[in-house]
């Protein structure tokens, strides 16, 4: 080894010129690192970029005022707004902050003529924190030129999350609409191309309604049945075991014709999923989600260990899980 040193050496080779500060810029994975180390980018900062982009965070609303909320109207709610308050207050030339479902054109925030910002949520991430993504792009809109829609873009890995530029003491209260009007200052009128984009959004909006009695929990139409979609926060394998012991007691339906027919994943929640008639509809949900809710409670309080016919129940459930995100 000792030789070939010297040989390397005498073939006059000198180290590159390396960057040891300031950004390192992206470039194709078989490219020299712009570092100047001599080595393929994929193999250099490449790699660590790579990771950033796959390192997930699992609850990425955690922390946040609403979080099953906020998962509801990131996966579930075709159409709805939340007013959001940052924590150092509004900058004077923007007069509203507003959590939108989707924006048109798949925009990832709009500054509106007067000022306001919209900021849209059910966009794809650019890294495995959807929480910094957010971040990223409001603090972008705030600074937009007004009448200007804004791009997402790959966040810096110290950036700050939602949960450093939202006041966090705020409530957190969804408005779902039954269309997508809320994209206009005034929908009323809107023509051409741009009125015909609405109803078409509108056209394939699922029906949706936040029932009012329990938390985060969404009932929609869909031409074969009805559901309700009800995030929750308890952890998984408790929640699992409660809902095993209230299905094996036959108590997890909400009413006749309704049945639990398991539930998925998402952003580190569980989402359990009724089934429902298509004649019922989101308020004679109410009542029964709510007489749920005070057997779910009951069912959590219980450490014994599961029945057989409880594992079974348990067993089948987590078989017809399924994860979103």
């Amino acid at each position: 080894m000792a030789k070939k040193r010297q040989n390397t050496k005498a073939r006059g080779a000198q180290p590159s010129t390396r960057i040891t500060d300031g950004e390192i810029p992206v470039v194709g994975a078989r490219e020299p690192c712009p570092c100047g180390s001599n080595r393929r980018y994929k193999a250099c900062h490449g790699r660590e970029a790579a990771h950033a982009v796959q390192h997930l965070v699992r609850r990425p609303f955690e922390g946040l005022p609403g979080e099953c909320d906020w998962v509801a109207l990131r996966e579930l709610v075709p159409a709805a707004t939340a007013t959001l308050t940052l924590a150092k207050g509004m900058p004077e030339d923007v007069p509203s902050l507003t959590l939108a479902t989707v924006l048109p054109m798949a925009w990832n925030a709009i500054r509106r003529d007067n000022g306001a910002v919209l900021l849209g949520l059910q966009n794809d991430a650019a890294s495995g924190d959807i929480s910094r993504d957010l971040a990223d792009t409001l603090q972008r809109a705030l600074t937009a030129e007004p009448g200007s829609p804004v791009a997402g873009e790959r966040p810096s890995g110290d950036g700050p999350r939602l949960q450093d530029l939202l006041d966090t003491s705020a409530t957190f209260e969804p408005v779902v609409h039954s269309g997508f009007e809320f994209w206009l200052e005034d929908a009323e009128a809107a023509t051409g191309e741009v009125a015909a984009s609405l109803e078409r959004a509108n056209a394939a909006a699922i029906p949706t309604v936040r029932l009012t009695g329990v938390e985060a929990a969404y009932w929609c139409s869909t031409p074969e049945k009805n559901h309700l979609r009800w995030v929750v926060s308890h952890p998984e394998e408790k929640l699992l075991d409660a809902l095993a012991r209230l299905h094996a007691a036959g108590a997890s339906s909400l009413g006749e014709d309704t049945r639990l027919v398991g539930s998925f994943r998402a952003h580190g929640l569980v989402v359990p999923v009724w089934d429902l008639p298509t004649s019922m509809q989101a308020d004679e949900v109410e009542k029964p989600a709510a007489a749920f809710a005070e057997r779910l409670g009951e069912a959590l309080a219980v450490d014994a260990s599961l029945t057989g016919d409880e594992r079974r129940a348990r067993s089948g459930l987590s078989n017809r899980q399924i994860t979103l995100s």
